[in-house]
């Protein structure tokens, strides 16, 4: 790859990632066709979180506060416009509340608030990922001291039952 195609690259890697932002510095997801399943879950879980913290923050102002927790209580209510036992049409109202709520919320949402709100959702989510690297670790850990005490204690039987075999009378 020559020099041009280099920077070229570059720079639509740098637009791409200036587009996902909204000119109050708020970042923008990017489109749902672009990314996996797996983080489109994890997308959901941070904006869940962002929200969350929102709704808890000293700055939110008492409308948004209401549209949080209207939706919240309709998507946990069992009193239903359309119920959910009925196969599709059921849950597509309740995506319909979800999806109309958070945009909404967003929209009613103080940028500044958003933004210290998806900061410390970041930065639960690496403190999330850390703790889980720690208890792999730990797990790792476990699983290689079980199998040296179970490697030493079938050579030390193997070796007990060589000793009886083969001792001389």
């Amino acid at each position: 790859m020559d020099q041009c195609e280099c920077n070229t690259s570059l720079w639509k890697e740098r637009d791409r990632g200036r587009r996902n932002w909204q000119s109050d510095g708020v970042r923008q997801p990017e489109p749902a066709s672009a990314m996996s399943w797996r983080q489109q879950a994890e997308q959901v879980q941070t904006q869940a979180h962002v929200f969350y913290l929102a709704f808890k923050h000293p700055r939110m102002p008492w409308y948004a506060r209401l549209v949080a927790a209207c939706t919240a209580g309709y998507l946990l209510s069992p009193i239903q416009l359309i119920p959910s036992f009925i196969p599709v049409i059921g849950f597509l109202d309740d995506l319909l509340v979800l999806f109309l709520g958070a945009k909404l919320l967003h929209r009613i949402t103080p940028p500044d608030v958003l933004r210290e709100c998806l900061q410390h959702a970041e930065d639960a989510k690496e403190r999330r990922k850390d703790e889980n690297r720690s208890a792999a670790a730990m797990i790792a850990a476990i699983v290689v001291a079980l199998l040296w005490l179970l490697l030493a204690f079938t050579a030390n039987g193997l070796m007990t039952a060589y000793i009886r075999h083969y001792r001389l009378p």
